[in-house]
């Protein structure tokens, strides 16, 4: 087998494992009249409605795993995912929304989520499905800010190359669901959500913006993102104002809102890393795990694991995770993990028997159909060839075109799981 089939069969080994109807399934059973999710248990003779809300880009995988569980139990369902994500979908309501600039279909599934959450009352059972995605899928922009506010803050951010800490923190103060306060819309009924986690540390609060778990930012948090980045006076006014004004903070820890609510994660970057290195050794391959918390400059954190491999005696595999950042110099097409293959390619360059895969487990990378792409040492040496500088692809952002035109992307489609990236860098 080739480096590339090997490093194509360890990432798809990470998939497999992180696959977001599996992971609700791990976790999600009903005994007799007694549901259990995790560490949490409800008697599901003391609710009247048993409701299902899944958002994010597993939203579908994630709503069918708790329908295939509940059965007749449950009364209604409402999910919201990506466009191009709901393949078949005939179970029940579904709404497609933009991402990862949010879009008026956003606006339109955070208004319906709003008032699907508003209609539960104490003797009901909320269970909630959140993924990765969730954040950008429901928009909710408090007034008066509008949906075109909130695209040009998020676009901004995304430019400056804030990470999901730091967009989310200030999301959360520009939302009328985010930061807990679905929760909040959703008590006094009893809430179980299911987090498929796509954030460094799987924080409750990060999660899909912490739809039902305290938060810990506050509205200063929020303007120092902006200052940090020098865009508070970039940003359109209606927000700069909102978070000056600061009226109505987001639900912190020991408010009674979250005195029925139980947050479970059921899948996570560290558990698609475990099951790539079971097959890497399977495949011949000494493993070391670095990180599932990867963070930084893709282009950087590439260059950086790749002087890891060059240490490490052969034959070895190492594996990384997280979600690593791009900071937009120029006006090419790419993303995060195609960028970093490029970096890496760059500094892999006449290396022998070595190859780079990086890619998202959600399937997509950046505003691309791509999950990511996968170099050797030999990507420049036939990127020459037909007249392509990785140098000045790399300076323009535009890894997206460089990979297509090697035929070296990677395209998954929608994976229907989302935990992250994964690195993969094998040395024979």
């Amino acid at each position: 087998m080739s480096l590339r089939g090997d490093a194509s069969q360890i990432f798809a080994a990470a998939l497999e494992a992180v696959d977001a109807g599996n992971a609700v399934r791990r976790h999600l059973a009903v005994s007799g009249s007694r549901l259990r999710a995790g560490e949490c248990e409800a008697e599901l003779g003391n609710f009247e409605r048993v409701r299902l809300l899944a958002v994010g880009k597993a939203a579908l995988p994630m709503a069918r795993a708790v329908c295939d569980v509940l059965g007749e139990r449950l009364a209604q369902a409402l999910a919201v995912t990506k466009h191009g994500h709901t393949a078949g979908n005939s179970d029940f309501s579904c709404i497609e929304a933009g991402h990862p600039v949010p879009d008026r279909e956003g606006l339109h599934a955070a208004l319906a989520v709003r008032d699907f959450v508003s209609e539960c009352g104490e003797r009901d059972l909320l269970i909630t499905a959140i993924s990765g995605g969730a954040s950008a899928l429901l928009p909710a922009p408090a007034p008066p800010v509008t949906l075109a506010d909130k695209q040009k803050t998020t676009s901004l951010l995304l430019e400056a190359g804030a990470d999901i800490n730091e967009l989310n923190a200030v999301r959360k103060h520009l939302s009328f669901l985010k930061g807990g306060r679905l929760a909040a819309l959703a008590s006094p009924a009893t809430v179980i959500s299911l987090l498929l986690s796509d954030v460094v540390g799987d924080k409750l609060d990060v999660i899909g913006s912490g739809l039902t778990a305290p938060d810990p930012t506050t509205y200063q948090h929020a303007l120092n993102v902006l200052d940090r980045y020098g865009l508070r006076d970039a940003v359109p006014r209606a927000v700069r104002e909102r978070l000056e004004r600061a009226d109505d903070e987001t639900p912190k820890l020991g408010d009674p809102i979250f005195a029925h609510v139980c947050n479970v994660v059921v899948g996570s970057n560290g558990l698609a890393l475990q099951a790539a290195a079971a097959k890497a050794q399977e495949l011949g391959y000494r493993v070391r795990i670095v990180s599932s918390e990867i963070q930084g400059e893709a282009r950087a954190v590439a260059k950086e694991l790749v002087g890891v491999l060059r240490e490490e005696s052969r034959p070895v595999c190492l594996l990384a995770g997280g979600e690593t950042t791009v900071t937009v110099r120029g006006a090419g097409k790419g993303g995060r993990n195609q960028e970093f293959a490029l970096a890496a390619a760059i500094a892999i360059e006449d290396a022998e028997n070595v190859a780079v895969l990086s890619a998202g487990t959600d399937g997509t990378d950046g505003p691309t159909d791509a999950a990511g792409a996968i170099a050797t040492g030999e990507t420049l040496a036939r990127a020459r060839r037909i007249g392509l500088s990785a140098e000045e692809y790399l300076a323009h952002n535009d890894s997206y075109c460089f990979f297509d035109a090697l035929n070296d992307l990677i395209r998954t489609g929608p994976t229907g799981t989302n935990v992250m990236d994964i690195h993969i860098l094998l040395a024979r």
